[in-house]
């Protein structure tokens, strides 16, 4: 599959050397310094371009720039008409203690609002320090990620895409769940950094007998 990652940032490389390794075309996009962006390219064995034409090339564009860089990462993709985009961001005050929009809308309703023709998934895989380790299971089982989109389709490619990292998707309903989504993942970053837990750590959906 052809995924343009939009964000060279941590979660970004991540996100690329994962999906490289899986087998997926990966191509990164949108960086203030291009230089950076062809030598990061380089060291993942990925190839690069710009936004607008990385979105025509890609089945798949995941956005992984901080919330701040959000409308001017869509204004440099241009058209995303019949796209399926995967929402990896997520609205969180620098000092992680609270999030900036929320319990009314979210992160993935507001891409929405400004691709209103594309097809979005939210889906947080997990931490980049997890996705860079050897092995990025903890207990030898994949971390759970949750996926939140209304087009069944495009939610189901997000999800192959996930399992290839690895982890173990679970589809929580329409792109509304996003609100719950996000919360959730502010929680599991305080853990791991306010309150010294880690990256290496999980909210792993269990259920009896399976």
């Amino acid at each position: 599959m052809k995924v343009g990652i939009v964000g060279p940032g941590a979660l970004g490389q991540a996100l690329a050397k994962r999906l490289h390794s899986a087998g997926h075309q990966i191509r990164l996009t949108f960086s203030r310094k291009e230089q950076g962006l062809r030598d990061t390219a380089a060291t993942l064995g990925v190839g690069f371009g710009a936004p607008d034409q990385i979105a025509r090339w890609a089945d798949v564009i995941a956005l992984a720039t901080a919330w701040q860089a959000l409308q001017p990462a869509m204004d440099a993709l241009g058209d995303l008409s019949g796209k399926i985009i995967w929402d990896n961001i997520n609205a969180v005050a620098p000092d992680l203690s609270t999030m900036l929009i929320g319990t009314t809308t979210s992160v993935g309703e507001e891409v929405q609002k400004r691709a209103p023709r594309a097809s979005v998934v939210k889906c947080i895989p997990t931490f980049a320090d997890l996705l860079e380790a050897h092995d990025p299971r903890l207990n030898g089982l994949p971390v759970t990620t949750y996926l939140a989109g209304d087009d069944a389709e495009a939610k189901a490619v997000v999800g192959r895409l996930a399992a290839d990292l690895p982890t173990m998707p679970i589809d929580v309903g329409g792109l509304q769940a996003s609100r719950l989504i996000e919360p959730m993942m502010l929680l599991l970053v305080q853990l791991a950094y306010s309150r010294g837990l880690g990256p290496m750590i999980s909210f792993n959906l269990v259920r009896q007998g399976g």
